[in-house]
């Protein structure tokens, strides 16, 4: 069964996925949304990739050298043994800034014997829209695309050219390298440099993961998250990615496939409030530079999305061209939703803005500017609150009172209370005070379904909805509430299938939502824990953990028929919420721990 076995590698300014066979099936250069150079992702016939290739007598294995983005794929045939460390470089200069180039390595170790492998490389550039060219040079293979848009690679390598050209054997005694890169190389790559470039990026892994807390479980889960969470954003401007894919369908043959290469400011949000928790603040500080950069003007009102460089325009348009993962149509690039009203959005950011200002007080830099974005996000919840919305979901039909978009209202007025205490801005507390007493009212009168038993979807609606799971996470109830208990209850009736959570069940633009939207199944676990069911919490963790591909890597959904990975890959929601789940079991322990000692 295909499982999206994949891993990522990256510089936090692209990234590339790499088959379980060591096959690069997907890269963009020289920047995450850049058109691709491998796509055979999304068309296995005509999308390029990049191949090593061997016979049927070797078994591969594949892993990450741990706490790094170095993925190492192992050949063996007994006698005859290599590994393909593949990496994006990514270390600190002398100079102190990053040396993050748009290229990868892919370190060939020669351990035993005389292995013997062929070269596929088939780079299509521009989302293999024209035709593209490799032509052999003296120093390197250029290839290049000049109708439509022109465009060039360069691949540097010590093995012999035409043979990787021609994708004829080659009888590996001694290590050696391939490199692509976007740019031509000013100094001449060699075996030794690129060996020390692995050093070099293994170093900035492992003193980047040693600032991870340790913790007495899923330790290595959390790890591998919040690597991948790093691998996700983007240094240039500090957005963080949904994705690094586009068109990956929600379920296969169907037409729910979207790009996601873009920053969410909800999912970016909640990614930047595990990663500070986890201890690595650089991350929350770009990101908050992000938003003040594109919030220009007070009181502005913010786009639920943006371009990784801050671009408020995101066309959507279809390739055509290409057949779609499994032949599932249509491929997207650019992502319609950047145009809807979601008004959840601000209460999601101050909660970051609240934590942010918390754990650094008044020494965080940019503090006066986010007293005056906290200003204006309080005055357009003011204007907007009662507003009907397209919700967390992305509905492109009509408007709703969405109870999650209600709720991340008040937590915005709540947040921004605790914001002006912290500031000293007693003035505006009252004012503020009165209308998140409002909003909740609002709530707690109009969000509830008696009949259901449950807060629903919306108001007057009968539909559940997995999202307000988080009303309790986000403090507007109580896990102890029993509104609250029963609504958990309900959920898990109706929206539960072995413990894989629909969204929701109600037919939405494109009919009844058929995979589990996997961030909803780690909400679920998280609610099961806070309402004391912990037993019952952690079987559920350790049956969804066990969905993951071999590296531990999650999707946006799963199957719930045969568990296989499905939609954009590796997705930030759940991995930011895998972590939340690990954490929790992992205090618990420590506490258990403490109290024994004591008794």
């Amino acid at each position: 069964m295909d499982n999206l076995d994949y891993g990522i590698i990256g510089n936090c300014h692209s990234a590339a996925l790499i088959s379980k066979t060591g096959s690069i099936d997907w890269c963009c250069l020289p920047e995450f949304d850049s058109a691709s150079v491998f796509a055979k992702l999304l068309d296995k016939d005509i999308g390029g990739s990049f191949e090593i290739l061997v016979s049927d007598e070797y078994t591969i294995q594949q892993r990450y050298t741990t706490d790094t983005a170095i993925l190492k794929t192992k050949f063996s045939n007994g006698d005859d043994v290599f590994e393909i460390h593949d990496f994006m470089p990514r270390y600190y200069k002398q100079n102190g800034k990053y040396h993050s180039p748009p290229e990868i390595i892919r370190y060939v170790r020669h351990i035993s014997g005389k292995p013997v492998f062929t070269i596929k490389y088939d780079p299509k550039l521009g989302y293999a829209q024209n035709e593209t060219k490799s032509h052999i040079k003296p120093d390197f293979i250029a290839s290049l695309t000049k109708n439509g848009k022109f465009d060039t690679t360069f691949l540097y390598t010590s093995f012999d050219k035409r043979s990787v050209m021609e994708g004829l054997p080659i009888i590996l005694r001694e290590d050696g390298y391939f490199l692509l890169a976007y740019h031509e190389k000013i100094f001449m790559p060699s075996t030794r440099r690129s060996y020390l470039d692995l050093e070099r990026t293994k170093v900035y892994w492992l003193n980047w993961s040693n600032k991870t807390p340790n913790y007495n479980k899923y330790n290595a889960q959390i790890a591998r998250s919040a690597i991948t969470l790093k691998l996700l954003s983007y240094d240039r401007s500090g957005a963080v990615l949904a994705a690094a894919t586009t068109s990956l369908p929600e379920t296969i043959g169907e037409v729910r496939n979207w790009d996601y290469r873009f920053c969410w400011i909800r999912d970016a949000s909640m990614v930047i409030k595990v990663v500070s928790e986890l201890g690595h603040e650089n991350m929350a500080r770009r990101y908050l530079k992000f938003i003040i950069d594109i919030i220009p003007h007070k009181g502005e009102k913010m786009q639920i999305m943006y371009g990784i460089n801050g671009e408020k325009r995101l066309t959507e348009e279809t390739l055509e061209h290409l057949s779609g993962y499994m032949n599932s149509k249509p491929v997207r690039v650019g992502n319609a939703a950047y145009l809807q009203k979601q008004n959840d959005i601000y209460g999601i950011l101050m909660d970051v803005i609240y934590q942010q200002l918390e754990k650094f007080s008044t020494d965080i830099e940019n503090g006066e500017e986010l007293w005056t974005i906290t200003k204006g996000i309080v005055w357009i919840v003011s204007q907007t609150w009662r507003d009907p919305d397209k919700g967390i979901w992305e509905f492109r039909t009509e408007d709703q009172h969405f109870t999650f978009s209600k709720v991340l209202c008040w937590t915005a007025l709540n947040r921004a209370i605790k914001v002006a205490q912290i500031l000293g801005k007693k003035h505006k507390i009252e004012k503020w005070k009165h209308l998140e007493a409002e909003i909740w009212n609002d709530i707690y009168d109009n969000a509830w379904n008696e009949r259901v038993g449950a807060y629903t979807q919306s108001y007057g609606s009968d539909h559940l909805d997995a999202s307000v799971l988080l009303m309790e996470a986000y403090g507007c109830v109580d896990a102890k509430d029993e509104r609250y208990i029963k609504t958990v209850k309900a959920i898990e009736r109706e929206l539960s299938n072995d413990g894989l959570l629909y969204r929701y069940k109600n037919r939405d633009d494109f009919g009844l939502p058929s995979s589990s939207f996997t961030v909803c199944s780690f909400w679920f676990v998280n609610s099961l824990f806070k309402i004391g069911e912990r037993k019952k919490a952690q079987e559920v963790f350790e049956r969804l953990l066990s969905y993951s591909n071999h590296l531990g890597l999650f999707s946006e959904d799963i199957d719930f028929r045969t568990k296989r990975l499905l939609g954009n890959f590796p997705q930030a929601y759940s991995h930011l919420a895998l972590i939340e789940c690990a954490i929790n079991f992992s205090r618990i322990d420590s506490e258990q721990k403490i109290w024994e000692s004591m008794n």
